[in-house]
């Protein structure tokens, strides 16, 4: 079941744009963050209160985003006969053992 891995090609078709709106954001984020500093500024403690709230509530919501969108990107592609041969000439050791065990 293991060796199966070998026969699928893992490719990530994540780009700068597909982020571009997530960046965007997250910026937004900060600068709403640096903009309640600002305000609260003649208390120093709400200050740094209103930026560790903002932050902290919005950067798991960003993260899971980002992660998603990072898994959406990964196409697991099944090789052809002739790659899955050239790959596994390329591979040495104890791995070429346990595959050419499992292919026997």
């Amino acid at each position: 079941m293991m060796n199966d891995i070998g026969k699928y090609r893992f490719v990530c078709t994540l780009t700068l744009s597909d982020i571009f709106g997530q960046i965007i954001v997250w910026l937004g984020v900060i600068f709403a963050a640096l903009a309640s500093a600002l305000s609260l500024m003649s208390k120093p403690v709400y200050s740094f209160g209103a930026v560790g709230l903002i932050v902290v509530t919005s950067l798991p919501f960003l993260l899971f985003t980002f992660v998603r969108t990072l898994f959406n990107h990964i196409d697991i592609v099944p090789l052809t006969e002739d790659e899955i041969r050239h790959n596994h000439a390329k591979i040495s050791g104890i791995r070429k053992t346990a595959i050419s065990a499992d292919v026997n």
